[in-house]
C-alpha cells in the first residue's frame, strides 16, 4: 500500500464514525457517565453505533465525543497518538491534543499499555480539586478477572468488580491516588461497548493476592 493510499484511509477514518444523532447521543452518554460516577463499579453499555479509530473501543470513543471539546485538552497514549485518533477527535469535537499529561483534562490509554502510577497526570489542587485529569483506560474486559472489592460513596456496603487487564500493582497505584483526596484522578475503565467509573473517593481492596 502506498503512503498516499495510507494517508487517504487515515483521513477517511478521521472524518467518519461519529455520533449519528450528535445531540441525543452525547446527552445519553453524558447521563450514563454521571450515573456511573455516582454509582462506582456499575457497568454501563453504550448503544450508539460509532466507529472510533481501531485502537479505541466504542465506549471510550463515545465518552470522548460526549465530553471533550475545544476547552478540554486531551492526552493520548503512544498507540493512539500515532493513529487517526488525534484527527478524529479534532474533526468531531475540536479538542486539542497535548503531549503533556499534566495539562490534560482527559487522558485516553489503549489496552495493554503499562501504567506505573497516576501522579504524572493533573490531580487538581486543594482549592480546585476538579482541575484534574479523568483517565479513560481500555482493558480486555470488565468481567471475568480477579475480584476487587469497592466501598465508599455511592456504594451500599461492598460492590465487587472483576476486570481483566489491570496490572497486579493496580490496588497500590489506586491507594496512592486515593490518599491525595480531595485531589486525585478519576478513572474510567472501558472494554469495547462497556464502561464503569472509579471516582477518587472509592476504596479498592484486592480479594485475591
Amino acid at each position: 500500500m502506498s503512503p498516499s493510499t495510507t494517508s487517504m484511509i487515515a483521513g477517511n477514518e478521521a472524518l467518519t464514525g461519529g455520533f449519528t444523532d450528535p445531540v441525543f447521543d452525547a446527552q445519553s452518554v453524558f447521563k450514563m457517565m454521571m450515573d456511573a460516577m455516582a454509582r462506582p463499579g456499575i457497568i454501563q453499555t453504550v448503544t450508539s453505533d460509532i466507529a472510533p479509530p481501531a485502537q479505541l473501543g466504542i465506549a471510550a470513543g463515545a465518552i470522548s465525543l460526549a465530553l471533550c471539546d475545544h476547552d478540554t485538552p486531551v492526552w493520548l497514549s503512544s498507540g493512539l497518538a500515532k493513529s487517526a485518533m488525534p484527527a478524529w477527535l479534532s474533526f468531531h469535537t475540536g479538542t486539542p491534543v497535548t503531549p503533556e499529561k499534566i495539562e490534560a483534562r482527559f487522558a485516553f490509554v489503549e489496552a495493554g499499555m503499562a501504567l506505573a502510577s497516576f501522579n504524572q497526570f493533573a490531580v487538581g489542587t486543594q482549592e480546585y480539586p476538579d482541575r484534574s485529569t479523568t483517565l479513560v483506560l481500555e482493558i480486555a474486559a470488565l468481567e471475568g478477572g480477579k475480584e476487587l472489592a469497592l466501598s465508599g460513596p455511592g456504594i451500599a456496603g461492598i460492590r465487587m468488580i472483576a476486570p481483566i487487564g489491570l496490572p497486579d500493582t493496580f490496588p497500590r497505584i489506586w491507594n496512592d491516588n486515593r490518599a491525595l483526596f480531595p485531589r486525585g484522578v478519576d478513572l474510567v475503565l472501558t472494554a469495547e461497548r462497556q464502561f464503569l467509573c472509579l471516582p477518587r473517593t472509592t476504596k479498592i481492596i484486592a480479594t485475591e493476592m
